[in-house]
């Protein structure tokens, strides 16, 4: 027991680790792409709308600058001044070597300042630089002074913003709190799946191992319309199916060990009579000896009906050719006319034409013979046995009436079940083991045909065989 809880477990825990794996990854994507995408979205938008103001204040500058005549601190000076409402920290104006000729801080008034972006001005293109450090927004931006198509020099301008970079510090916040939120959530949506679901794994899990151990009674009973629930019901399908087969093995090897036993038992009484008896005449011994001769004969026919069904249920080699049905009744019926007058029944055949059948020819024959010699057997002195072929469509028909003692209607369902037998006493006087009935129907459904009772129009019972007939299509294929 330690072992299957141990196996379960382990089972549990192995699929417990998949599914978190394969939820972790899932959610750790997500939250990845939750926690980057939209700040990288905003950064770049914050960044184009930097650009875009800066460019155009740059642009306003430039266009000032451009009116006059010398570019000189003063000038510059004069020009910048009436602009009150440029909306930037700082604002660099060089000469075309890059030298600082105003700067509203005064820090590099008088020095050259060759950035990078300065440079770029300076060979005549707009450049643009913006960095987000610590939440605040860093831009730069650079356009050069033109003066009938050649640069004199360049405007640079610097803008911190911590606002919207306060707006994105915030955004970044909560998308953390929302991954958080959303992961505790799923963290616990998967404990309960995961709980619900390796619980019913487990079931299963438990309920096969319960199977394999004998208890073919056990049943899952699991609510639900998922895979799950379904499979369950497969299981109960299953485990259904295989306590009816133990079952019917088990009743099986009983009946097979009883109808074996009564032989042997006659056997090994009549023998030790004989060699008990030293005074034993001749004539009581060879009475002896005959009746052994029957309990083994006896045996050799069950031995050999045992054998048929073992050969039924592995699966043996089908041989299918065209079967003259009327040639294989006429000879069943010369077989067993013999017994037919000692037990003072009368034979009638009634065949019809174009009767081939597409089955092997011992099997037609074990039909015909088993059907008849029961319907012999079971019949009345002064009775009759009426063997009727015919051709229906694709199927040729075998009927096989007798006028004797019937088949109650509540055991037609049963007879074709193994060991089988109405009137047990009289099967067993008969010298019957109830086997051949069974024959009938395995030899029959392995042709594709099919096999039914009914009682008689007067007396008796009347079985139908049905066959599959042998066409030329059939032949062709």
């Amino acid at each position: 027991m330690k072992n299957h809880q141990t196996g379960r477990l382990k089972v549990t825990r192995s699929l417990q680790l998949r599914l978190a794996l394969g939820y972790a990854f899932i959610i750790a994507a997500l939250l990845i792409l939750l926690n980057t995408y939209p700040l990288l979205m905003s950064q770049n938008l914050m960044f184009r709308s930097q650009q875009t103001a800066l460019q155009n204040q740059a642009v306003l500058i430039t266009n000032t600058l451009t009116t006059a005549d010398e570019l000189t601190p003063e000038t510059v000076e004069q020009a910048i001044t009436p602009l009150d409402d440029l909306e930037v920290q700082r604002v660099l104006v060089t000469d075309q070597a890059g030298l600082v000729l105003y700067d509203t801080e005064g820090a590099l008034t008088g020095k050259y300042a060759l950035t990078g972006e300065v440079v770029s001005a300076l060979r005549g293109n707009d450049a643009f630089a913006s960095q987000y450090v610590e939440n605040t927004f860093y831009s730069r931006a650079a356009s050069p002074i033109m003066t009938r198509n050649n640069v004199v020099g360049a405007v640079c301008l610097y803008e911190t913003d911590s606002g919207q970079g306060l707006l994105l510090g915030e955004l970044q916040h909560n998308l953390r709190l929302i991954s958080l939120v959303v992961c505790l959530a799923v963290l616990g949506m998967f404990a309960a799946f995961s709980r619900i679901f390796t619980g019913r794994v487990s079931m299963l899990l438990a309920g096969i191992r319960r199977v394999r151990e004998g208890e073919y009674t056990h049943r899952i009973t699991m609510a639900g319309h998922d895979e799950l629930s379904q499979l369950a019901d497969e299981f109960n399908q299953l485990t259904g199916r295989l306590q009816t087969t133990e079952e019917e093995r088990r009743r099986f090897v009983s009946d097979a060990s009883h109808e074996l036993k009564t032989p042997l038992a006659s056997i090994r009484l009549l023998t030790d009579s004989i060699l008990q008896d030293e005074n034993i005449d001749q004539e009581t011994a060879r009475e002896f000896v005959g009746d052994i001769g029957e309990a083994a004969d006896r045996l050799i026919h069950i031995s050999q009906e045992l054998l048929a069904l073992n050969r039924l249920d592995e699966g043996r080699t089908v041989t299918r050719e065209p079967v003259e049905v009327n040639r294989e009744a006429e000879r069943t019926c010369r077989m067993l006319q013999p017994l037919a007058e000692e037990a003072q029944v009368t034979l009638e055949t009634h065949l019809g034409e174009n009767c081939v059948a597409r089955c092997g020819r011992e099997d037609v024959n074990q039909i015909f013979r088993n059907l008849m010699e029961n319907a012999i057997k079971y019949n009345v002195p002064g009775g009759r046995v009426f063997v009727a072929t015919r051709r229906a469509g694709d199927t040729v028909c075998l009927e096989v009436a007798d006028t004797g003692v019937g088949i109650p209607q509540e055991e037609m369902d049963k007879i074709f079940q193994r060991f089988y037998r109405v009137d047990k006493a009289r099967s067993r006087a008969a010298g019957g083991t109830g086997l051949g009935l069974s024959i009938v129907q395995d030899t029959v459904r392995l042709h594709g045909g099919q096999i039914s009772v009914a009682p008689g129009e007067e007396a008796g019972a009347v079985f139908t065989v049905t066959l599959p007939a042998w066409t030329e299509e059939v032949a062709d294929g």
